[in-house]
């Protein structure tokens, strides 16, 4: 074993570090490119090169800002704040506020009536030939109306045209005298009309409430004069005045006296409108057939009204001169 595997202690020798050439007596090197003797020691090893480190990324622009208000927050000027317009679209008023509800309230209301006037449950159940007949009802009732508003009017031209006008001052006077009377009562009457009887059912006598009924809608569909009969007794007259009790033992008491079922209504006015009236779907017909009753009409081209009410003497009431 050489002495250099010997200096080593693991029998290879030691690799030679490089050595520092120098001239004769430790004299410095003459080459040109030859390092600087305080650069290089032959004794120190040359210390490693530090690893450079890359510069941290910079942060975005946003977070970097953000940290910034974080870490430094700076007071906030009111008076430096914008306030964003609003667009003009937008602006909403007391007044534009106050309309729209009183449309939508409107429109509300104008809805509800449609539906409730559009869905009458009368006549939804009323059948094709009732309706006809209310139809044609309705036309007398306008064509009646009309006829009295042009005999109205050619009066008003005959008194307006001088000499003429007091005899027709005359014959206005007693043509309304003659209806007033008609209608008071105090004057009998004829025309075309119905006779209306009554007659109850077993055991169920016919109400005073129906015979009012009855009464009523013959009004209502232009009856002009009306009087009440029983199966014994003297008819009564009917006017706006005259009242209707139920009696003992199934009778009737009209204006005070008492008469006995059957009941027998004679009226005068249009008879197909005044049938129409009493045998509307709901009305006096089938309110004492449901009493179990019957009501049968009678239409008469003559029809006589003769008894009569007595005149009222009036203790309150004057005429307005």
């Amino acid at each position: 074993m050489s002495d250099e595997q010997r200096d080593t202690g693991t029998g290879w020798p030691q690799p030679a570090e490089p050595r520092r050439p120098s001239g004769p007596a430790g004299e410095p090197d003459p080459r040109p490119d030859a390092p600087d003797p305080d650069e290089l020691s032959p004794l120190v090893p040359p210390a490693e090169e530090p690893a450079r480190q890359e510069p941290p990324a910079s942060p975005p622009a946003e977070e970097a800002e953000t940290q910034r208000i974080e870490a430094d927050p700076e007071p906030v000027d009111p008076e430096r704040v914008a306030v964003a317009p609003v667009p003009a679209g937008r602006r909403w008023t007391s007044a534009g506020v106050m309309i729209t509800v009183l449309l939508a309230l409107l429109g509300f209301t104008l809805v509800v009536q449609f539906k409730t006037t559009s869905t009458d449950p009368t006549l939804a159940a009323t059948r094709q030939e009732d309706l006809v007949r209310i139809f044609s009802d309705l036309d007398s009732r306008e064509k009646r109306l009309q006829q009295d508003i042009e005999a109205l009017e050619e009066s008003q031209r005959q008194l307006r045209s001088g000499e003429q006008g007091r005899q027709a001052a005359l014959d206005e006077a007693r043509r309304r005298a003659d209806e007033l009377g008609i209608l008071a009562g105090t004057l009998p009457a004829r025309g075309p009309g119905l006779s209306v009887e009554f007659r109850p059912g077993a055991g169920k006598p016919i109400r005073a409430d129906r015979i009012l009924d009855a009464v009523q809608e013959l009004r209502g569909a232009g009856a002009e004069a009306m009087q009440i009969s029983g199966s014994g007794g003297s008819p009564v007259r009917i006017i706006a005045s005259t009242y209707f009790l139920d009696g003992s033992g199934g009778s009737l008491v009209v204006d005070g006296r008492s008469l006995s079922g059957p009941f027998t209504i004679m009226v005068i006015g249009d008879p197909k409108t005044m049938e129409t009236a009493l045998k509307i779907p709901g009305g006096v017909a089938a309110s004492v057939a449901g009493d179990g009753g019957t009501v049968n009409v009678d239409e008469r081209g003559v029809a006589e009204v003769s008894a009569l009410h007595a005149p009222m003497k009036l203790e309150h009431a004057r005429p307005v001169s």
